[in-house]
C-alpha cells in the first residue's frame, strides 16, 4: 500500500490517478480517502489526481495521543504527500475540515497551491458561540470514546446539514454513514478533540486572509447553515476569490452534488490554468 510518511513519523496512505495538472483532494471530518472517488475518476481525464485518509483515518496511521491532531499537523500533512510525490505544487480541493486545511496552505505556504477550493468551509467559526462549539467537540470526542464509531454514526446521520444529502439520494446518505461507522474511534475522537475543538476561528485572521492571493473558489450548499456566513466572510476578504452557492444542499456537496460539484471546480481550475481568475477588479466595488 503507498503511504507517505510525515516529519512526525506518521504515515498517510494515499491513491493517485490519471496525469497532468496535479490536484490533491483534502477530506472533511466524516469522510476519508475513498469519499473523493467521484472526483478522482472525472478529474483524472485530465489531471494528475491524489487522494488521502489523514491522520486518525486508516488505513492511515492512528496516533494515540490528541496533540498529534492539531490544525497544523493537518495542513502539513498533505504538503508531507505532495512532498512524498515529488510535487513542488497543486490544486488543493477540500471540503468542511480540507477546507481549512486548504485555507492553511494558502496563509501559511501559499507558493505549495495553485488555487484553493473552500467547500463547506467555516463550521464554527462564530466567535460568539466559539466556547460552546468547542465544548461540543470535546463532548463529541468523549461520545466516540464511550459508544465507539458505529453508535456514532446512528446519531449523526440525521444532523441538519446532512438532511439534504438524505433527501437527495438515501442510498448515497445510507453508504456515506455505514463508512462513518468502520472509522476508528480513538483517531476520530483525537481529530474532534484537538483539530474541530481548538483550531483557530477564520474571523481571527482577517488579516492575514486578506493577503491571500492564490485564486480561490468557496462552494457553500444554501442549507448548510453553519458555513453561510464564513463563506461571505472569505468572499469579502480573499482578494482573488469567487463564490457558488449550491441551491437545496447541505454539507457533503461533492457527493450530494457530484456533477455540478465537478463541473465547478473544473471551470475554475482550467480559468485558473488559463490566468483568467484574478483579484477582483475594483471598479466593481460600490464606494
Amino acid at each position: 500500500m503507498p503511504y507517505a510518511v510525515t516529519t512526525d513519523k506518521v504515515r498517510l496512505y494515499f491513491e493517485e490517478a490519471g496525469s497532468g495538472t496535479p490536484i490533491i483532494f483534502l477530506h472533511e471530518y466524516a469522510a476519508d480517502h475513498t469519499n473523493w472517488e467521484p472526483q478522482m475518476r472525472y478529474f483524472s481525464r485530465g489531471h494528475r489526481c491524489i487522494a488521502y485518509s489523514a491522520r486518525g483515518y486508516t488505513p492511515s496511521d492512528v496516533p494515540p495521543s490528541a496533540d498529534a491532531y492539531t490544525y497544523k499537523h493537518f495542513y502539513t500533512d498533505a504538503l508531507a504527500v505532495l512532498d512524498h510525490l515529488s510535487i513542488a505544487k497543486a490544486h488543493l480541493v477540500g471540503l468542511s475540515m480540507g477546507a481549512y486545511s486548504s485555507l492553511q496552505i494558502g496563509l501559511n505556504a501559499p507558493e505549495r497551491a495553485l488555487s484553493m477550493t473552500l467547500a463547506g468551509v467555516g463550521s464554527g467559526s462564530s466567535l460568539e458561540n466559539l466556547e460552546v462549539f468547542r465544548a461540543q467537540c470535546r463532548a463529541n470526542a468523549e461520545q466516540y470514546e464511550t459508544i465507539g464509531s458505529v453508535e456514532v454514526a446512528k446519531v449523526t446521520r440525521e444532523a441538519p446539514s446532512r438532511i439534504p444529502f438524505l433527501v437527495k439520494d438515501p442510498r448515497g446518505h445510507a453508504d456515506f454513514y455505514g463508512a462513518l461507522a468502520r472509522h476508528d474511534a480513538t483517531g476520530s475522537a483525537n481529530t474532534m478533540r484537538s483539530f474541530q475543538g481548538r483550531r483557530p476561528s477564520i474571523y481571527t485572521m482577517t488579516e492575514a486572509i486578506k493577503k491571500v492571493a492564490t485564486p480561490a473558489l468557496i462552494i457553500c450548499g444554501d442549507e448548510d447553515d453553519a458555513c453561510i456566513e464564513p463563506s461571505l466572510f472569505l468572499k469579502k476578504h480573499l482578494p482573488a476569490s469567487g463564490l457558488s452557492m449550491f441551491p437545496k444542499s447541505g454539507h457533503v456537496l461533492n457527493l450530494e452534488e457530484p456533477a455540478l460539484f465537478n463541473e465547478t471546480v473544473e471551470r475554475f481550475i482550467a480559468l485558473v490554468e488559463a490566468n483568467r481568475w484574478g483579484p477582483r477588479d475594483p471598479r466593481s466595488l460600490v464606494a
